[in-house]
């Protein structure tokens, strides 16, 4: 059955909605990163005990994931077989810089997520699987299983992995922060253009509301940007503190 294109417009910004707001709560986990080891060991605690519960969300999540690029593949092409190739050169000169990246920058920011997925949630990128230990770029090792601590209380009765430390480690390591600056360069690109598109698919976007949609789209991809970025960059400027557990070599 062949889904109609105002469906699949529908669909993409539906499901870019969705995930606008998860990229938006990603990142103000990761930011606890800048407080007590304390918070982001709790925070990735709580969802731990979600247990089926949070792997039924990553699955949802997928599933928005793989139809937001399936429309934005179907849409594509049907407007490359809608347009005359003269038509297409004059609008290619019109269009903004982000609007005709967004299939590739898509692709990238999807090969990302498989990465990211693979380093720090199942943890099998090798030298970073974070069993037993967790290793800086520079030799140093902790543990990685501490006691959930804060201010010298104990808050659980086992020990957790110190995600604030894998967090840190794995920035530490030049390769991976560079991977990651990389990827929120183009998430925000897409950001830039994808946010006030989707409004404009769900009927928002007008002749008056454009230049404002427009703006808070650059304003809100800049600040994923920035957020996300200032993460691997402090831990490279030695400007986060690590609160584990030293093992001695």
């Amino acid at each position: 059955m062949r889904i109609p294109s105002l469906v699949k417009k529908f669909l993409m910004a539906i499901t870019g909605l969705a995930l606008v707001g998860f990229v938006f709560g990603h990142l103000v986990g990761n930011l606890q990163v800048y407080l007590d080891p304390y918070f982001i060991n709790a925070y990735a605690l709580k969802l731990k005990e979600l247990g089926p519960a949070l792997w039924a969300i990553r699955a949802v999540l997928l599933a928005i994931i793989v139809v937001h690029v399936v429309m934005a593949i179907a849409l594509t092409r049907e407007n490359r077989a809608a347009r005359p190739e003269r038509y297409k050169a004059e609008s290619t000169v019109q269009a903004t810089y982000a609007s005709r990246t967004m299939p590739a920058s898509g692709l990238i920011i999807f090969l990302f997520i498989v990465f990211h997925l693979a380093h720090y949630t199942v943890r099998v990128v090798p030298g970073h699987e974070y069993d037993d230990a967790i290793k800086m770029a520079n030799g140093d090792v902790y543990q990685a299983m501490i006691p959930l601590e804060y201010k010298g209380e104990v808050k659980a009765d086992k020990d957790v992995l110190d995600v604030h430390t894998m967090l840190v480690a794995g920035f530490s390591y030049w390769w991976i922060s560079a991977i990651y600056i990389v990827a929120m360069a183009l998430l925000s690109l897409h950001l830039n253009h994808g946010v006030s598109s989707m409004f404009q698919s769900l009927g928002f976007r007008n002749a008056v509301w454009r230049k404002r949609l427009d703006f808070l789209s650059r304003a809100f991809a800049i600040f994923i940007f920035v957020g996300f970025v200032s993460i691997p960059v402090a831990v490279l400027a030695g400007a986060v503190n690590i609160g584990g557990l030293s093992i001695s070599n």
